[in-house]
């Protein structure tokens, strides 16, 4: 389900403060980079993600394959930080 533009405002203010819990170096997005990130959705439902070592076009489709496999939602792009957000199975985040 998509986000609201009232949710990811709400999302990208909580984010603000937030430290990358996943950063991805050289070699890209590998299987421990994605049950990495797999886990920090499921126990922080709100995440930054750091990455390094890549150019734009690059950054972008790993941003989209970490979409794709996740099945979070994208809340915001900064430079080389990426927020996503996917409900956990315990709702910590009340979305307005």
């Amino acid at each position: 389900m998509p986000l609201t533009k009232n949710q990811v405002r709400y999302l990208r203010a909580l984010a603000h403060s937030l430290k990358p819990v996943v950063i991805i170096g050289q070699n890209g997005v590998t299987e421990a980079v994605l049950e990495e990130i797999n886990n920090a959705l499921e126990h922080h439902e709100l995440i930054k993600i750091k990455i390094h070592g890549a150019e734009r076009e690059e950054r972008s489709a790993m941003i989209k394959y970490i979409l794709e496999v996740t099945e979070a939602e994208l809340v915001q792009i900064i430079g080389r930080t990426g927020v996503f957000y996917r409900r956990g199975e315990k709702a910590r985040l009340a979305l307005p």
